[in-house]
């Protein structure tokens, strides 16, 4: 197997699904060309602003000038750092992202810019994630912190708007990425993004997170105010931002965890930047921002956070039972249960799941499901009546496995309406509250997309145009130039004739770079 099999693998079937080919053979000279234009100028300009681990990051992670990295080669040299790199198609999930950090795996997405956006693009492409996202990992500290944070990024909750916002930016550079999109279609693409961004109701805990990991390991920058220096991706594969962000034209501010209710526009160059003392101020800053979640608070926060969101989370319940599903109401009690935590009952919608340390081995409950919180015991089969310490009194028949028929219920004298059949979960409190299936490999067997891929379509489609959208001649002329460079045979005579061709196609200035180039070797 090559290092990139091995890797795809040990990778959880969920996750698995959205790897594809990397597809070397599909990269035309012009790719070429556009990898070694960019990756030219940035090691050019970068060599003593960035970090100082960035050039020997490029070397200890398989990247280099001449041409686009394999993956197996960039795996190879990443296995040494307890890394490794899958390829996907654009813009995967949220979720998916961040799953994949958290296991030390960086998703790389296989396609890379066209010419016209060589200065900057915000679809995901190779350069972004291979030339931004690898080279720093050299740095063992910072590769935890991305560890650290894809973690965070993977239990915050996410709202039914934040998916709605992900497809509309996803569909957004997938049509600007188009060479046949016409204005029209960029505009509606705009503004399906604008109305998805006016849909949100209040700034999720996910969104907090993507914006934190966007000002620090998109466009973090590290060292002091006078002088700082660039680390974040975004940064380190743009030429453009590259150079706009050590202008006065960006506003340089400490980093702090007001980072995260930072907004960011993925369209513009960017205004403001924060600026880290070193690789722990990071880690200080994700502690308070992660104490702020869901997941580390439990208790009454942490249902109101997955009532509002409308999205599958799941419950962590005080013997460690984790409890998957859509949180829909929560009954305040009399008295408090825990600290924290003054909710009696929790009604959940199905399909429910019950797993212990991310692990489920029953089949989801279709219905519906409800939390009382107390101490109590349900019997396995039978008649029961319950008395718990928030006040709420229920009693039904116990089925088995938790099931119970014929629920009554009433708290401080009055009746509470319950459904007659349900799945009955009893805790003394409840620690956490997290994003998403505690078991997503599960989840996804019972519930996933039959196939990841329909969400890729527009992604491919708009890579087949880009493949077909260079006019013949001028594809010729490229190819004819890079096995000039490869074969290191070339001949001065050969070149003027192709730089006079290439005036035929005014608006294709690279070729013209890669000729001079050429040239200038061959005289030196």
């Amino acid at each position: 197997m090559t290092p990139t099999e091995r890797t795809i693998a040990r990778l959880p079937a969920h996750l698995r699904r959205y790897v594809v080919s990397q597809d070397y053979d599909a990269y035309t000279p012009r790719d070429q060309a556009v990898w070694r234009h960019i990756l030219g100028q940035l090691r050019s300009h970068l060599s003593d602003k960035a970090h100082s681990v960035y050039l020997e990051g490029l070397e200890a992670t398989g990247i280099g000038l001449e041409r686009i990295p394999s993956l197996d080669e960039m795996n190879e040299k990443l296995s040494k750092l307890g890394w490794a790199a899958v390829s996907v198609r654009g813009f995967i999930p949220p979720a998916v992202f961040t799953e994949l950090q958290t296991l030390g795996v960086l998703a790389i997405a296989a396609d890379i810019r066209t010419h016209e956006h060589i200065q900057y693009t915000p679809a995901p492409d190779i350069v972004h994630e291979s030339a931004g996202h690898a080279p720093i990992i050299a740095s063992a500290r910072y590769a935890e912190y991305l560890k650290r944070c894809g973690l965070v990024g993977f239990k915050s909750i996410a709202t039914v708007e934040d998916e709605a916002v992900f497809q509309a930016i996803r569909n957004l550079s997938v049509v600007k990425e188009d060479p046949s999109a016409t204005q029209e279609e960029i505009q509606h693409a705009q503004d399906r993004l604008e109305a998805a961004n006016q849909s949100r109701r209040y700034v999720s805990e996910s969104t907090r997170a993507s914006r934190l990991y966007w000002w620090t390991a998109e466009y973090g920058m590290i060292g002091t105010m006078e002088r700082p220096r660039i680390y974040g991706a975004g940064l380190l594969s743009s030429i453009g931002e590259a150079k706009h962000c050590l202008t006065d034209a960006v506003k340089k501010v400490p980093l702090s965890v007001a980072c995260a209710d930072t907004e960011y526009d993925i369209t513009r160059m960017q205004p403001q930047l924060f600026v880290a003392r070193d690789f722990e101020h990071l880690f200080e800053v994700l502690s308070e921002f992660e104490a702020t979640l869901a997941w580390k608070r439990g208790g009454d926060y942490g249902l109101n956070e997955a009532i509002q969101a409308r999205t599958v989370n799941h419950l962590v319940l005080a013997d460690g039972r984790e409890i998957t599903a859509r949180v829909v109401e929560a009954l305040p009690g009399v008295r408090p249960v825990a600290e924290g935590l003054n909710s009696a009952l929790v009604r959940l919608e199905g399909p429910v799941m019950v797993s212990r340390e991310g692990k489920s081995g029953s089949k989801p409950w279709p219905g519906l499901a409800l939390v009382a919180f107390g101490e109590g015991t349900l019997p396995d089969k039978g008649p029961f009546k319950l008395e718990l310490a928030s006040g709420l009194k229920l009693q039904g028949f116990a089925v088995g496995g938790g099931e119970v028929l014929n629920l009554r219920g009433e708290l401080d004298g009055h009746p509470v309406e319950l459904p007659n059949v349900a799945m009955l979960f009893l805790s003394t409190g409840l620690p956490s509250v997290a994003g998403g299936p505690a078991d997503p490999g599960t989840w996804d067997r019972w519930f996933g997309e039959l196939n990841a891929f329909a969400e890729g379509e527009g992604e491919a489609k708009a890579r087949e145009k880009k493949a077909t959208a260079l006019h013949p001649s001028l594809a010729a002329l490229y190819r004819e130039v890079r096995t000039m460079r490869e074969s290191k045979s070339i001949h001065l005579a050969r070149l003027e004739q192709i730089s006079n061709a290439a005036t035929d196609f005014r608006d294709d200035w690279l070729l013209k770079v890669e000729v001079e180039e050429l040239k200038k070797s061959a005289r030196a």
